[in-house]
């Protein structure tokens, strides 16, 4: 079965424009022994004098690895579409989690109780991303006041850690089909505007999640966005990244207008 799942995910990338996907150069960012793979588009028509926004994105758990690759099968196009690199010009990153890691550091059994978000670590992969993130934003060609980040399943729930972990350091979000925890919402639920995406049919990852992810911002004074798409199973991201609106929302959100 393994194997199917693997090939499926070759003949996804295949059909990508390799062209196009070399456009998103490989990198490795190094901390102390730890290593994390991701792929980054430089935005259009580049000018180093210019300051960019920021796209981080985040995979599911079925494009963990270490190929530097398939963490751009889903959402990878979205990118490249010419209209979209010539609208929104930014810089788009894809980090990619190791095999046997996962973005969210909290297990299933966790998310509901109550906790203390300093006693928990982030998972290397995600505290790599954080690193990275930190660093990144340092260069002087990228915009601070619009730096975003989506993620997809395994992603989505990733999304919604960075927003916990990093409340000051997003512009807007957009979680797809993922969970979170609803206790910590309030850390970032009037400081980010948050577009939540969610299949009905959903069973793999519960639309409850996402309803309760709403429902918690909503309690800490936040005014989430929220799209339910009926008889909608757990591919919802190839919904959300077919809106029309998805990345004319997300870029029109700034740390200067969120207040």
């Amino acid at each position: 079965m393994k194997n199917l799942y693997f090939l499926f995910l070759l003949f996804l990338v295949s059909n990508l424009n390799s062209q196009d996907l070399e456009l998103f150069e490989k990198d490795v960012f190094v901390f102390e022994n730890d290593t994390l793979n991701y792929r980054i588009l430089k935005p259009l028509d580049y000018d180093s004098s210019k300051k960019y926004p920021l796209h981080l994105v985040l995979h599911g758990s079925g494009e963990r690895g270490n190929d530097n690759v398939s963490q751009l099968i889903h959402g990878g196009n979205l990118f490249l579409k010419k209209e979209n690199r010539e609208e929104y010009k930014s810089w788009v990153i894809f980090p990619q989690c190791s095999k046997n890691d996962r973005w969210p550091s909290i297990s299933k059994d966790q998310w509901d109780k109550n906790f203390e978000n300093k006693t928990i670590k982030p998972n290397k992969s995600l505290g790599l991303v954080l690193k990275l993130m930190d660093k990144f934003i340092e260069k002087k060609q990228i915009d601070k006041q619009r730096i975003y980040v989506s993620g997809l399943s395994m992603g989505g729930m990733g999304t919604f850690e960075m927003l916990y972990r990093r409340p000051d350091m997003f512009a807007a979000a957009t979680p797809i089909c993922g969970n979170g925890i609803t206790q910590l919402a309030k850390s970032y639920a009037t400081k980010v505007p948050v577009w939540i995406f969610h299949g009905s049919d959903d069973k793999v990852v519960s639309p409850k999640h996402s309803l309760n992810m709403a429902k918690a911002i909503i309690e800490a004074g936040g005014s989430p966005k929220m799209t339910l798409y009926e008889n909608v199973r757990h591919g919802s991201w190839n919904n959300a990244f077919e809106e029309k609106d998805f990345l004319k929302w997300i870029h029109s959100k700034s740390k200067n207008n969120n207040l």
